[in-house]
């Protein structure tokens, strides 16, 4: 009882709404990067189209059917239009319904219940204007309950852009993970063909008494592994495939040329200033703090429930015994009706509301910092990616090359009698190798400029 009278008495004294003022919570994170993440760069993502950014034509192209088709995008989109009636519903509540209506009755009253002892027939006709159980919001909550409503449905909003922005990154890295099977389906196909004229040129060398059984065994096997890695990487470029077709929803009937990996021509420069600057533009950011706000709002709504409300019925009109004489002279009518609901017992009812909004309100906090956290972190790991992963494709396709070379002097040396075959297969073992490791480092660099558009609020939606 002392909680609600203190805050009936702040009420009365404010004479407004019992909403706390909203203030956004300090970002739990460093004001600046850690020392691994390079944050330089020319342009920003917010104000970059991803067309732009993606110059693929063929991805552009499965991003735009993905855009159109995808069943969890269409489940967001229907979502916002969800959230955004139930707002219209919340705000009309602020407003006056007024509604037109028009009535007749007859009653029969048989002759030993009329004072007259005669049975008469009575008409009554009615037409005009009401207002019902309208309630002045005199403490803020409906206006409090409007004001979370709206903030519910900017967050299903900023949800909804950050969906969008997620099926973006996540098309372009399944788009970059069949490229990435292709080509490497494409090198084990190769190989299994180079080992094949192998060893076949070593089982004419054995023939002919120049080779070993040693040697065409070590040969043998060496095709058959390689033949096994193809086989496999079958499966996963299978599987990219069916991916990518998932995530699209439906398959574009044509689709234009697309590129190599190492032909995408992705520049990630992308700046990332200030911590905070960059993290709060993040849509999912925006959504928790959205739904952060509606839990403030609900706050002021639970605490008005202790205050009396005061609602209106009303109505305005004319009423006749005949429809001729409805709209003549003296036929007027009219009804007022204020009701007073002043609560004195509920049992804890309303002070338990007021607990439930602040201890969401609390959820809500823990949710927001969480969300920036995660944000943090991950824009920290992909802006060192985006610059080691420079580091490590040129170091990678530096081993590759060198493999290269060593494999065709080890060619020639074992055509020249100077070594064994297995110097010659460890060389080949080496090279497919180098080769492989040096798509899949492509990869993971394009892979991680995608996720660092996203993780930067990329814009253009």
């Amino acid at each position: 009882m002392r909680k609600s009278f203190v805050i009936a008495l702040g009420a009365a004294l404010a004479g407004c709404s019992l909403m706390p003022d909203y203030q956004r919570p300090e970002p739990p994170v460093a004001a600046q990067w850690p020392q691994t993440a390079q944050p330089d760069g020319a342009r920003k993502a917010t104000e970059l189209d991803w067309r732009n950014f993606f110059p693929d034509q063929r991805l552009q192209a499965l991003i735009a059917a993905t855009l159109e088709h995808n069943r969890d995008l269409r489940i967001a989109a229907a979502r916002v239009e969800e959230s955004r009636a139930l707002h219209g519903i919340t705000r009309a509540d602020r407003l006056p319904n007024v509604d037109v209506a028009a009535s007749g009755q007859a009653t029969r009253t048989p002759g030993d219940l009329s004072p007259t002892r005669k049975a008469n027939t009575a008409h009554r006709y009615d037409v005009g204007f009401s207002l019902l159980s309208f309630e002045l919001d005199f403490w803020g909550r409906v206006k409090s309950l409007d004001e979370a409503a709206l903030s519910s449905f900017l967050a299903t909003e900023e949800a909804g852009r950050a969906l969008r922005l997620s099926l973006i990154s996540e098309v372009a890295n399944a788009y970059f993970t069949l490229l990435e099977m292709d080509e490497r389906t494409q090198l084990a196909r190769e190989t299994v063909k180079s080992r094949e004229e192998t060893r076949n040129l070593i089982a004419r060398r054995r023939e002919v008494g120049l080779a070993g059984d040693l040697d065409f065994l070590q040969a043998d096997g060496a095709l058959e592994q390689v033949r096994a890695d193809y086989a496999s990487l079958q499966t996963q470029q299978a599987a990219a495939s069916n991916a990518l077709a998932l995530l699209v929803g439906q398959q574009p009937s044509s689709l234009p040329d697309g590129r190599r990996l190492k032909d995408q021509g992705i520049v990630a420069d992308l700046a990332a200033d200030l911590s905070a600057e960059v993290l709060l533009q993040r849509p999912d950011v925006l959504a928790a703090e959205k739904r952060l706000i509606a839990a403030n709002a609900n706050i002021g709504a639970a605490r008005a429930a202790f205050l009396p409300r005061i609602s209106l019925t009303a109505g305005l009109g004319t009423a006749s015994s005949a429809l001729s004489g409805l709209f003549g002279g003296g036929s007027e009518s009219w009804n007022f009706q204020p009701a007073l609901r002043l609560p004195l017992f509920d049992a804890g009812r309303s002070a338990a509301g007021v607990d439930l909004a602040e201890a969401r309100k609390v959820i809500a906090v823990a949710e927001y910092e969480k969300t920036i956290q995660q944000a943090f972190r991950e824009v920290a790991d992909l802006l060192a990616a985006r610059t080691y992963l420079v580091e490590q494709l040129r170091a990678q396709q530096a081993a590759e090359k060198a493999q290269n070379e060593r494999l065709r002097l080890a060619e020639a040396r074992y055509k020249a009698g100077v070594t064994s075959h297995l110097e010659v297969l460890d060389a080949q073992r080496e090279s497919f190798s180098a080769q492989q490791a040096t798509v899949q480092t492509r990869h993971a660099w394009l892979t991680a400029a995608a996720q660092l558009y996203k993780a930067l609020g990329g814009g253009g939606l």
